[in-house]
């Protein structure tokens, strides 16, 4: 009888660190940080911040971007030569309220030219990420987010870095679930 006790007092211990350890992130603060320049990634940012019950917060350029601003045909746009300058750092408009309360963060955008847009630089510098878990998604036409990963990761090799995901279109509760699931 002393033995049944026992391993079911071990059972309920062992249920209790799964069940903690599926609502870390339900039960920690966290913030759903984007940019979007077209409303693509707007819309995986809220799915995203519904689903895991997050805050949301709009990286907005301080001076907003035009369709011609956007051109990246143009070698002369804005986001041209943006992307073309590493050391470019476009000003944000607002900033996040009380960041340190944030353990987790997630930072998305759309990919430009096989990277995140350097807005997205301006946001991670303008704070301390210290002791937060940062998890990038993008959205993209056509590339992955493991160049953006890449890049991210050895511009700052400080922070505590999440696996990304490439959020587009109509992404289903499951597709999130199972990211969500992987990176918890």
């Amino acid at each position: 009888m002393k033995k049944l006790f026992i391993a079911v007092i071990a059972l309920l211990g062992i249920m209790s660190v799964t069940a903690q350890n599926n609502m870390t992130m339900k039960n920690s603060k966290t913030l759903v940080a984007y940019f979007s320049s077209t409303g693509t990634t707007k819309n995986a940012a809220e799915e995203l911040a519904k689903l895991i019950d997050a805050d949301l917060y709009e990286i907005k350029p301080a001076t907003p971007y035009t369709d011609d601003d956007l051109n990246w045909n143009n070698k002369k746009s804005r986001s041209s030569v943006e992307m073309a300058d590493k050391s470019s750092r476009p000003a944000i408009a607002t900033k996040v309220e009380k960041m340190e309360q944030y353990e987790t963060v997630f930072v998305g955008f759309p990919v430009w030219w096989y990277v995140a847009p350097t807005i997205i630089n301006t946001f991670i510098e303008s704070y301390d990420f210290q002791g937060k878990t940062v998890i990038p998604f993008a959205t993209s036409g056509g590339s992955g987010i493991e160049n953006c990963e890449k890049a991210l990761r050895q511009s700052y090799p400080m922070l505590k870095w999440s696996k990304g995901k490439l959020l587009n279109g109509n992404v289903s509760k499951k597709y999130l679930d199972d990211w969500l699931k992987e990176i918890n």
